[in-house]
This record gives structure tokens, sequence and C-alpha cells, in this order.
């Protein structure tokens, strides 16, 4: 397992601002100071690993002896030997930082915050790793995301990166979740064609929404008839 630590991360007030569609002057000026504040508080760290895969089946793919099935993730596989595990963190200070306020909309503002953080941590890694394995074009899926490969998948995940908490903090609750709260997980896989779990997802209203969704793609992966 290799680790990311110190990752650069530049929360941009302006990208903020417009997730939030903030208008009123006094809000902005408000996002500016807890985005500083957040600057003080995040840790970005990522683990990550080159596994090969053992087997393809023809709605799963053994990784290292562990059965990883997913349709969806066995056809974004079907031209590549090779994943990258991952998981991303801020670490545990910005979670203290909500408990720290009573105000409901500074903790909205700062989860906000968070997340635009969090991407731009999980960007460092996908430039990291198309670096220095001379990848042209990668794509990533995450357990949870999709009904199809669901958050127990996280388990598996964890187990083909070993000591995820001894190495950047973040461990599993019982319920899969990730403690830190601010962390994200999943597999980058090479490929020619970007993929989104968006594509494939037919909830209508999603702030993180990054592509429209896609009815015959669904159909082409199996989802629907």
């Amino acid at each position: 397992m290799d680790i990311l630590k110190n990752i650069p991360v530049k929360v941009d007030p302006q990208k903020v601002r417009k997730i939030l569609r903030l208008e009123r002057n006094r809000d902005a000026q408000l996002v500016e100071s807890l985005i500083e504040k957040a600057k003080t508080r995040i840790v970005p760290q990522a683990a990550f690993k080159l596994c090969y895969i053992d087997e393809k089946m023809d709605d799963a793919v053994i990784v290292e002896g562990l059965h990883l099935q997913s349709k969806i993730l066995r056809k974004n596989l079907d031209a590549v030997e090779r994943l990258f595990p991952y998981v991303v963190t801020l670490g545990p200070g910005l979670a203290e930082t909500f408990g720290g306020t009573n105000d409901p909309l500074e903790k909205y503002y700062l989860d906000v915050i968070g997340n635009v953080a969090l991407n731009a941590a999980r960007k460092h890694l996908h430039d990291h790793l198309c670096k220095k394995f001379a990848l042209k074009k990668i794509s990533f899926m995450s357990p949870g995301s999709l009904q199809e490969w669901p958050i127990e998948a996280q388990s598996q995940l964890f187990q083909l990166l070993t000591d995820v908490e001894g190495a950047i903090g973040v461990r599993l609750t019982p319920s899969f979740l990730m403690i830190p709260t601010k962390s994200v997980s999943g597999i980058y896989f090479q490929t020619e064609v970007s993929f989104f779990n968006c594509q494939l997802c037919q909830r209508g209203q999603c702030p993180g929404r990054k592509a429209r969704y896609d009815e015959n793609l669904a159909r082409d992966y199996g989802i629907i008839e």
C-alpha cells in the first residue's frame, strides 16, 4: 500500500459560493471565513494500492483472492488487468469543527466546503496515479454509489488495502461507513471512455451529479432490460 501525505488542497471560494448559490454578500463573507477556518483543520491524505485481477467471471472479478461481486465493475474492468483501490480522507479535524458550532447554517456551509476539499484531494490522487503509472485516462467506482455494488463492498476494499486505519487513520464502522466522515473510497481503473456512476443512477435531485442518467448505457450494463 502506498501513502500520500500532505496533499495540497485549495478550496476555491467562488466554487463553494456557486454550489451554495449564494447571492448575499454577508453569506459570501461567512463562507470565506469558514474556508480559512477549515484550512487549518484538514489533513488530506490518501492510501492506494496497485492490484492485479486473478480471474474474471460473468458478473464478478477475483482480486488477490477476494471475490468482488458487481457486473458493472466487471464490465468496466473487461479490457484491463489491474486496478487501484483507494481511500482519501481529510482527517477528523473538520468534523470536530462541525461539533464546535451550534449554527445549522455554518454546519451546512462547512459540510459543502469539506466536500469541495475532499474532491480536490481525490483529484490529486487521480493525477498522481496517471503520472506514476503512465495512464492516459482513468475512472472510478465507489461502493454504495450504486445499488448493484452495495456499501458492504467497503469491507473487501479495505482488505485489499490492508491497514488503512494505521496508515491514514480511516476505519470502517459495523455499518460499513467510514470514520472520519470526510473520507471517500473506491477503485480507480484505466479506461478509454470516462465512466461516472451518475450515468447509471436515476436519482433526480442530486447535488453531486457529474453526468446525466444514460438509459442506453444502463441497458448496456444490464441494469435495465
